[in-house]
C-alpha cells in the first residue's frame, strides 16, 4: 500500500510573527479529508513551495478559458512569479490551500490580505479548479476553508475581482450564504462579503454536508458492479460465503471474485498445473470467473469487499487504488481491534484510501445489504437477512450483527438497508443517518452504536432525522453517570431509547407498520381479564392513559371480539389500542386474526396485538403488498401485554416529541465573541497552548463580556485588604473560601455570610484563614437569598459538548440530581433544562416559597451555550453558585478552562472525521 505522505514542509518556519498565527508557521490543523459534492474525498491541506512542479502542472490541464476566467487574459504559461508567489505563502496574510486526489493537485485556492490598500480586516480571496473535477462542489470547499483560515487570522471580510461574464463564481460565493455587495467596472465585477459564520452561511454548509454524505453512502449502498477479493470455493471461508450470499440474493450487476496470489488464493500442490507460485488459481468460483486481481477485471469495480488476512490488505488495496474502485468493504479482522500495529495499519488503510477518493466500511465489518429490488445487494457473512422493508439498519459489532438480523428475519421485519461498519475507521453511522435521512425507501432507523464518532453532529444530524423518521438506539453498557448523560442527551435529540435488542424490534415493528398514536389515551380489548389489567397496569406505569379496559370474556366469538375493537377504534375519546387474545381452548386463530385486523383496517390509530403469545408479524395479521410483503397496516404481535404497552409508550413519547415546536436558538444580546476570541487566544499563549483553568476574577472578565455578571468580589489575603474591600463592595458583605473543598460545601462551613461591618469581617477572615489554611479568600457583596444552583459546560469524552443543570448543595450531593442536554441549547432547550431536575420543583414555590426567577436561569444557560460554540477554546464553565431569586440568577462563583481546539468539535468548515 502506498503511504499518505505530509508534504515537506523544509522552509516554512522563518522566524518573525505577528498577532494571530506565526508568520510562516506550517499550519498542519488546516489539513483535511473533505467530500466532493459527487461523494468522492478529497485532500485539502496548506500550499508548500515544493508544490511548484504541481503547480506548473496543474495550470497546463486547465484549458483556455478556465485560464481566462482565473488570470483575466490568456495565461498559457504560468509565470515563474506567479508559481513562487502562490508557493511561497506565509500563512497568515497570504494564505494558499491545494485540493488533491491521488497526490495530483485538482485545485487551488488563495487568499491574499489587502493591509497594503489600506483595508487591513480584508483579503482578496480566487480560486480555480481543473476542468475534470468542475461541478463537483470543489470551490465552495474552498471557499469555507480560505475563510476559517482567515477568520483564525483576524481578517473580517473577503473581496474578489470577477469577470462579468464568469456567472458561477459569484455564484458560488452567493450560494454559500454570503450576503454580497456588489460593484461594477467595465467587465469586472467587484465582490465583498463578511465571512462571520451566520445562521444561513451554517444552514448552506449543512445542507452541503448532508447531500455529499448521504451520496458516498448511495455509491457504497447502490454499486453496479462488485468484486469479492478472497473469493473462494471453500464453504469453511469468508470469500466463499461472502460470494454465495452476493450471488443467491440476486445482485443485479455483475459480480467479479477475485482469488489471486495477492488476493487469498488456495494453497496447491507446486507440481500442479494449474498453480503459479504455488498458489492454484481456479478459473472460476462458484461458476463464475475469477481474476487473479481486481486490476484484471476488464470492466469498471464499484465496490470492492475485501476478505483476505489483514497482513495482505495492503497489497489488496494497491490493486483496488490502480483500479479506481470507489468504495471498499473490508471484513478482514488484526486491525485496530486487535492492538498498537493493528491501530496503525488501519490509521495507513484509511489515509491511503482517503487520497485516493474512495470511502471504506470496517475493516472487521460484517458487511452491507441494500434490499432495493433494482440492486438486491447482500454483500454481508449473515447467514440469513430479512425480507425487503422499511427499516435501515446500522450496527458496529460483526457477531452481534448476524444474530440482529437473523432476529429481525424471524420477526418478518422487513430491512431496507444495513450497514455493520466494524471498526468505523471512516464511513460512521452519522454518514448512513444522513442517507437515511434522504432515502424514500427508509422509515424507520435502528441503531446499535457502542460509540459516537462525533457526538456533536450526531446530536445535530439525529435531531433534524427525528422530525421525519423515528430513530430507535439500543443503549449499550456504559458506567451510571454516562448512562445519565446518554438517556438525556439522545431525548433532547428525539432519539427512541431501548434496553434489549427485543426492545429494539418490539418498537420497531410499531413504528414500521402502524400510525403514531395522536394521544395517550389508549383501550385494553382482550379475552383476558388477567392479561387486559397487566397491559392497563404497564401502560400506565409508561405514561400511557388508559381510558377503556374491555373483557370480552374466554368464550367470545371472533366477531364479537372484532366488534370490541371495532368499537374501540371508533370512540374518539381512544388514540391506541392494545388487543390481547389468548384462547382457552382450541379455537381457528386465524378467524380471530382476520376480525382483529378487519375492525382496523383504514384506522388512524395504532394497534399493537398480545396474539397466541407470538410474535412478530403473523399471517393472519399482515397486510400485503403487490411484491406480498407485509406493508402499514399489519399489526404485530407481542409476546406478552407489557411488550406491547412498551412498544406504544415508546411510539407515544415520539409522538409527542416530534409535535414539539422546532425551536429557535435565539443570541442573547450582549454577547461579544470579537472581544473574547482574542483575549482567550492570548491567554492560550501566555500558558504554551496547554489546558488552563482561569482564575476567579479572569473568568468573571470573561464572562461579562456574555452578559453574565458574576456578583461583584474581591480576592485578599489580610484583613486590611478585606475590610477595605468590604468597604469599598458596600455592605453586607460575605467572606469566603475559594478552594473547591471549601467552596462546594453544603453546610456553608465555608463562608461567613451577611456580615454587617468591618469588625465581622476581621474576624471572619480569621476564622476561615486558620479553618482552611488558605493564603487568599474572596469578599463578595451579598446577593439575593434564592435557591441554590449549579451548571457546568464541559466537554464529555463519549457524548461531546454538554450543559449539567441541577440544584446546589445537599439536593447535588444526596441525589446527583443533575440534568444534560448536549450543546448548542436552543430556547426550548433552556427552559426544559432548568425543569428537569427532580428537585426543579423548589424553583416554583415549593411549600410556600416564593417561586424563582427561572426565565433568568434559562437566560443565563443560554449565555453558556453560545460562549461555548462561539470559542471552541473554552473546555469547560464552571458556575458553582448561583442563587436563584424571584428577579434574577447571580452567579456567585465561576471559573472557566481552555485549552487548544479539540479534535470532532463539528466546528469550522466541512471535513471527514479522524
Amino acid at each position: 500500500m502506498t503511504e499518505a505522505t505530509e508534504p515537506s514542509t523544509e522552509g516554512t518556519n522563518s522566524a518573525g510573527t505577528t498577532e494571530g498565527r506565526a508568520r510562516w508557521e506550517y499550519p498542519r490543523e488546516w489539513a483535511a479529508d473533505v467530500l466532493a459534492s459527487d461523494g468522492g474525498v478529497v485532500h485539502l491541506r496548506p500550499i508548500v513551495p515544493d508544490d511548484a512542479d504541481d503547480v506548473v502542472a496543474f495550470h497546463s490541464r486547465l484549458s483556455e478559458r478556465t485560464r481566462y476566467m482565473r488570470y483575466f487574459g490568456p495565461t498559457p504559461v504560468l509565470p515563474p512569479r506567479e508559481v513562487a508567489r502562490v508557493t511561497t505563502v506565509d500563512y497568515r496574510d497570504r494564505v494558499a490551500l491545494v485540493a488533491l486526489l491521488g497526490g495530483k493537485i485538482i485545485a487551488i485556492g488563495v487568499y491574499e490580505g489587502l493591509a497594503a490598500a489600506g483595508r487591513p480586516e480584508s483579503a482578496e480571496v480566487a480560486f480555480v479548479v481543473d476542468d475534470a473535477h468542475q461541478g463537483r462542489g470543489l470551490g465552495p470547499i474552498l471557499l469555507e476553508h480560505l475563510a476559517g483560515a482567515a477568520a483564525e487570522n483576524g481578517f473580517t471580510r473577503f473581496e474578489a475581482e470577477v469577470l462579468a461574464e464568469n456567472t458561477n463564481m459569484v455564484t458560488v460565493f452567493r450560494d454559500a450564504g454570503y450576503q454580497l455587495s456588489r460593484s461594477f467596472d467595465g467587465s469586472n465585477v467587484h465582490v465583498e462579503f463578511l465571512i462571520d459564520p451566520t445562521e444561513a452561511l451554517l444552514s448552506v454548509r449543512n445542507a452541503r454536508e448532508r447531500a455529499s454524505e448521504a451520496r458516498s453512502v448511495a455509491n457504497l449502498l447502490r454499486p453496479e458492479s462488485v468484486a469479492v477479493i478472497g473469493a473462494s470455493s471453500d464453504r469453511r471461508k469468508v470469500g466463499n460465503v461472502l460470494l454465495a450470499n452476493i450471488i443467491s440474493a440476486g445482485f443485479t450487476g455483475p459480480v467479479y471474485p477475485v482469488n489471486g496470489p495477492g488476493a487469498g488464493g488456495e494453497r496447491a500442490p507446486a507440481s500442479s498445473a494449474d498453480t503459479e507460485d504455488g498458489v492454484r488459481r481456479p478459473s472460476s468460483v462458484l461458476g463464475i470467473r475469477a481474476y487473479p486481481t481486481v486490476r484484471d477485471i476488464p470492466d469498471p469495480v464499484d465496490l470492492a469487499v475485501v476478505a483476505v488476512p489483514a497482513a495482505v490488505v495492503d497489497e489488496v488495496l494497491d490493486d483496488c487504488l490502480a483500479k479506481g474502485v470507489k468504495t471498499l468493504v473490508v471484513v478482514s479482522a488484526g486491525f485496530a481491534e486487535s492492538g498498537e500495529a493493528g491501530k496503525e495499519s488501519q490509521r495507513r488503510l484509511v489515509a491511503a484510501v482517503r487520497e485516493h477518493g474512495m470511502r471504506l466500511v470496517g475493516p472487521n465489518a460484517l458487511g452491507v445489504a441494500n434490499n432495493d429490488p433494482s440492486v438486491s445487494l447482500n454483500a454481508t457473512l449473515a447467514p440469513r437477512i430479512p425480507e425487503p422493508g422499511r427499516v435501515g439498519f446500522f450496527c458496529q459489532s460483526g457477531t452481534l450483527g448476524i444474530a440482529i438480523l437473523d432476529t429481525a428475519a424471524r420477526r418478518q421485519l422487513g430491512l431496507s438497508t444495513f450497514v455493520s461498519a466494524g471498526n468505523r475507521a471512516d464511513v460512521s453511522g452519522n454518514d448512513v443517518l444522513q442517507y437515511w435521512d434522504t432515502d424514500d425507501a427508509t422509515d424507520v432507523v435502528l441503531l446499535y452504536l457502542e460509540s459516537f464518532g462525533n457526538p456533536r453532529k450526531f446530536s445535530r444530524i439525529a435531531r433534524r432525522v427525528s422530525r421525519e423518521k423515528p430513530i430507535i438506539a439500543v443503549k449499550t453498557p456504559v458506567g451510571p453517570d454516562d448512562d445519565r448523560v446518554a438517556r438525556m442527551v439522545l431525548e433532547q435529540a428525539g432519539v427512541i431509547q431501548v434496553e434489549t435488542i427485543s426492545e429494539l424490534f418490539d418498537a420497531a415493528a410499531l413504528l414500521a407498520y402502524q400510525p403514531l398514536p395522536a394521544g395517550p389515551r389508549t383501550a385494553v380489548v382482550g379475552n383476558s381479564s388477567a392479561l387486559g389489567a397487566l397491559a392497563a397496569t404497564v401502560g400506565a406505569g409508561l405514561g400511557l392513559d388508559v381510558v377503556d379496559s374491555v373483557d370480552v370474556g374466554p368464550a367470545a366469538s371472533a366477531s364479537e371480539f372484532g366488534a370490541a375493537v371495532a368499537a374501540a377504534a371508533d370512540n374518539d375519546d381512544c388514540d391506541a389500542i392494545i388487543a390481547v387474545f389468548v384462547p382457552p381452548v382450541a379455537v381457528k386463530a386465524d378467524e380471530y386474526a382476520a376480525a382483529l385486523l378487519a375492525a382496523t383496517i383504514g384506522s388512524a390509530k395504532p394497534v399493537v396485538s398480545t396474539f397466541l403469545g407470538d410474535e412478530g408479524l403473523l399471517p393472519g395479521l399482515s397486510v400485503h403488498g403487490e411484491d406480498g410483503a407485509p406493508v402499514r397496516g399489519s399489526i404485530p404481535s407481542y409476546r406478552s401485554p407489557e411488550r406491547a404497552a412498551t412498544a406504544l409508550a415508546h411510539a407515544w413519547r415520539y409522538r409527542a416529541w416530534r409535535e414539539r415546536p422546532d425551536s429557535a436558538t435565539t443570541r442573547p444580546h450582549g454577547t461579544d465573541p470579537e472581544t473574547v476570541r482574542p483575549q482567550i487566544r492570548e491567554l492560550l499563549a501566555e500558558n504554551d497552548d496547554e489546558v488552563v483553568t482561569l482564575s476567579p476574577s479572569v473568568s468573571a472578565g470573561l464572562l461579562k463580556h456574555y452578559g453574565i455578571d458574576v456578583v461583584p468580589f474581591a480576592e485578599v489575603r489580610s484583613i486590611h485588604e478585606a475590610s477595605a474591600a468590604a468597604r469599598h463592595l458596600g455592605f453586607p458583605v460575605a467572606v469566603k473560601a475559594i478552594s473547591p473543598r471549601w467552596r462546594g460545601r453544603a453546610d456553608r462551613e465555608g463562608a461567613r455570610l451577611d456580615l454587617p461591618d468591618a469588625t465581622s469581617v476581621i474576624t471572619a477572615f480569621g476564622e476561615l484563614s486558620e479553618l482552611t489554611g488558605d493564603d487568599v479568600l474572596h469578599v463578595q457583596r451579598m446577593a439575593p437569598k434564592g435557591v441554590a444552583t449549579m451548571l457546568r459546560a464541559f466537554t464529555h469524552p463519549r457524548f461531546g459538548a454538554v450543559i449539567s443543570f441541577g440544584m446546589a448543595g445537599h439536593t447535588f450531593e444526596l441525589l446527583e440530581d443533575a440534568a444534560y442536554r448536549a450543546l448548542p441549547l436552543t430556547d426550548l432547550d433552556a427552559r426544559d433544562l432548568v425543569a428537569a431536575p427532580r428537585s426543579a420543583a423548589l424553583l416554583t414555590g415549593y411549600q410556600g416559597q416564593q417561586p424563582a426567577d427561572t426565565d433568568a436561569l434559562a437566560d443565563l444557560l443560554m449565555r453558556v451555550s453560545f460562549l461555548v460554540e462561539d470559542i471552541p477554546e473554552v473546555r469547560e464553565v464552571l458556575c458553582d453558585q448561583i442563587l436563584a431569586s424571584t428577579d434574577r440568577a447571580s452567579v456567585l462563583n465561576a471559573q472557566i478552562t481552555i485549552g487548544p481546539v479539540s479534535k470532532g468539535m463539528d466546528t469550522g468548515p466541512r471535513r471527514l472525521g479522524d
